[in-house]
């Protein structure tokens, strides 16, 4: 899985111009799940996302986390993180997972990260979003959990 986190002070995403998530301060995740993910990649994600500190706590430090601010998730799937740009100047799809695959893990992602106490909002799964945000810093942070894995 690639997963964009950017710190927000509100987003939303609309959807044929109707609202259908929006959060004061928190997160905003743009999810992409590829072909060899497992739900080992989605407990790592999981497990991060949620541990991550990147509020400032009174020196100036990103040191607090999201449940102890008040924060909230907005999640939005997004296969385009899975872009292979090496060939040509069309990018190619083929790592992302099929999209019955996609949504699945999609889906529990964002269940397991609401099991934390955390409030998620979300797009909908294939749909064309417009997402709208105030980036807090910026702070954009990419997890790729395939970092998480050790060759043998």
């Amino acid at each position: 899985m690639k997963i964009i986190i950017q710190r927000c002070k509100q987003a939303n995403v609309k959807i044929d111009e109707q609202c259908v998530g929006q959060i004061d301060k928190g997160y905003v995740l743009l999810v992409g799940v590829a072909q060899e993910d497992t739900l080992e990649d989605i407990d790592y994600a999981v497990k991060k996302i949620t541990n991550m500190r990147l509020f400032s706590d009174d020196n100036g430090k990103m040191n607090i986390a999201l449940q102890d601010i008040g924060g909230s998730i907005l999640s939005i799937s997004q296969f385009t993180l899975l872009a292979d740009t090496k060939k040509g100047n069309r990018p190619s799809f083929t790592k992302a997972a099929a999209p019955q695959k996609a949504k699945e893990f999609y889906d529990i992602f964002n269940t397991k990260l609401r099991e934390q106490g955390l409030v998620v909002e979300t797009g909908q799964f294939g749909a064309d979003m417009q997402v709208a945000l105030v980036n807090d810093g910026p702070v954009s942070i990419i997890l790729d959990t395939k970092d998480n894995k050790r060759p043998l």
